[in-house]
C-alpha cells in the first residue's frame, strides 16, 4: 500500500491509460458494453470538470487581476500572451503546410462523388466580438461561455482596485472562494486516472485497430506537424526565454497532456494544467491569467490539423494549392481561431472556413470527420501545451522585468 501511494499522478494517469486501451482492446468484439457501462463514469467525470472550470477561470482571473494591481501590469501581461498565441499559431500552419506538402504524394486518393457535409452555423467576427461582452451576469456561466467569464472576470478585477478600501472585502471573499475552488480541484484531478481509463476505453473498442485504414498516412503527417511543432517552437522558445529545460518541463506536464489525450478538452484540462505549471514554479497570477486565455483562443494543434487536412482534402479532390493560397490558409485558420473560439465543434468550423478560403469543397470535411476524434488527440495535447509554455515564458519575462 505505502509503494502505491508513491506512484506519482502523472503515471498513474499513463497506468490508467494503458488499462483503457488495453480494455478497449478486449471489448472490442462487443464495443456496446464500453459505451453503456464504462462510457458513463467518463461522461460524470467531464462534468465535474466542466463544473470546476468556470469558478477556476473566473476567481483565477480576479485574483490575478486584483493581485496585479497595476492596470499598467496586466496590459503588459495581456499583450504579451496575445502576440505569443498568434506569433505561434502563425508558426503551426506554416509547419503544417510544409509536413503536408512534403508528404502529399503518399496520401491515398479517397472517393469523392458521393459527398455530403452539414457545416455548423459559425458566426461572423463582428458578432464574436460583440458575444464576447454578457448581456446579464449568469447566462456565461449556464452556457460555459469561457471569453464572457473572462471578460466577466476582468471588470470585477479592476472594479476592485479601482474600489481601494472599499473593495477590500470583496479581496476577502474572493481569495476565500478561490481557495475553496481550489481545493475541489485538487480532490477531481485525484480522480483523473479513472476518468482517463472510463474516456479512452470506449474509444478503442468502438474504433479498433483498422480505423485507420487509407486515413493512416494523413493521421501520421499530423501528428509529425504536431510534435515538430512541439520540439522546434515550444522547447526553444522555453529554453531561450523562459529559461526552462524542455525535460524538466515535460515530467511536470505529463499529468495534463495525458489527461489532454484522453479527454480531447482543452478547457477540461485547464485545472490541470494550472497546477502543471505552478510545480513548473509559474507565477500563480500570470499563470492564473494567460491560461485561461490560451484555452479560449491558443489553437496551435488546430491550426495545424486545419493546414494538413487541407492540403489531404485538396489531394483527394486531384487539386493542388497555390503558393496564395496557401498565404490564404495562413490568413484565415490564424483568425478563425480567435472567431470561433468557444463555439461546439469549432475544428469542423475552422477547416469549413479554410476550405471556403482557397475555394475547396467543404463535403471534403466528410473524409475526415470519421477519425477527427484521433486527430483531436493530439492537436488537444499541443494546444495545452502551448498554453503552458506561455504562462512559464511570460513568468519569466515579467519576473525579469521586475529584477
Amino acid at each position: 500500500m505505502e509503494k502505491l501511494r508513491k506512484i506519482s499522478l502523472a503515471n498513474w494517469i499513463f497506468i490508467g491509460l494503458l488499462a483503457g486501451i488495453v480494455t478497449g482492446l478486449i471489448f472490442i468484439q462487443n464495443p456496446d458494453f464500453t459505451t453503456k457501462f464504462i462510457k458513463p463514469f467518463g461522461d460524470l467525470y467531464l462534468n465535474l470538470i466542466r463544473f470546476i472550470v468556470a469558478p477556476i477561470v473566473l476567481f483565477s482571473i480576479i485574483g490575478g487581476v486584483i493581485s496585479l494591481k497595476d492596470v499598467r501590469k496586466i496590459g503588459s501581461i495581456g499583450s504579451k500572451s496575445v502576440i505569443y498565441y498568434m506569433s505561434t499559431t502563425v508558426i503551426a500552419i506554416v509547419i503544417g503546410l510544409l509536413v503536408g506538402t512534403l508528404f502529399k504524394g503518399s496520401f491515398s486518393a479517397l472517393e469523392t462523388s458521393q459527398l455530403t457535409f452539414t457545416v455548423p452555423e459559425s458566426p461572423g467576427m463582428i458578432d464574436t466580438i460583440i458575444n464576447m461582452f454578457p448581456s446579464n451576469p449568469v447566462a456565461p456561466f449556464l452556457n460555459a461561455h469561457m471569453l464572457q467569464i473572462i471578460v466577466i472576470a476582468l471588470f470585477i478585477g479592476l472594479g476592485i482596485i479601482h474600489a481601494g478600501e472599499k473593495g477590500k472585502a470583496t479581496v476577502v471573499i474572493v481569495e476565500s472562494l478561490s481557495e475553496v475552488f481550489m481545493n475541489i480541484m485538487k480532490f477531481i484531478i485525484k480522480l483523473s486516472p479513472i476518468g482517463v481509463f472510463c474516456l479512452i476505453t470506449p474509444v478503442v473498442a468502438i474504433n479498433g485497430p483498422g480505423v485507420l485504414g487509407s486515413l493512416s498516412m494523413v493521421l501520421i503527417v499530423a501528428y509529425i506537424a504536431y510534435i515538430l511543432h512541439m520540439v522546434i517552437v515550444y522547447f526553444t522558445l522555453l529554453k531561450y526565454l523562459g529559461k526552462m529545460s524542455p525535460l524538466r518541463f515535460l515530467k511536470e506536464m505529463m499529468p495534463a497532456m495525458i489527461f489532454a489525450f484522453s479527454s480531447c478538452s482543452s478547457l477540461g484540462t485547464l485545472p490541470l494544467n494550472i497546477k502543471c505549471c505552478e510545480k513548473l514554479g509559474a507565477d500563480k497570477d500570470v499563470v492564473g491569467f494567460t491560461l485561461p486565455l490560451g484555452a479560449t483562443i491558443n489553437m496551435d494543434g488546430t491550426a495545424i490539423y486545419q493546414s494538413v487536412a487541407a492540403i489531404f482534402i485538396a489531394s483527394c479532390f486531384g487539386l493542388d494549392l497555390s503558393l496564395s493560397q496557401m498565404g490564404t490558409i495562413v490568413i484565415s485558420t490564424t483568425l478563425a481561431s480567435i472567431g470561433t473560439a468557444g463555439v461546439p465543434g469549432s475544428s469542423m468550423i475552422m477547416l469549413a472556413m479554410v476550405l471556403e478560403s482557397v475555394g475547396l469543397p467543404i463535403a471534403g470535411i466528410a473524409l475526415v470527420a470519421g477519425i477527427d476524434r484521433l486527430f483531436d488527440m493530439g492537436r488537444t495535447v499541443l494546444n495545452i501545451t502551448g498554453d503552458a509554455t506561455c504562462g512559464v515564458i511570460v513568468s519569466k519575462l515579467e519576473e525579469k522585468k521586475l529584477s
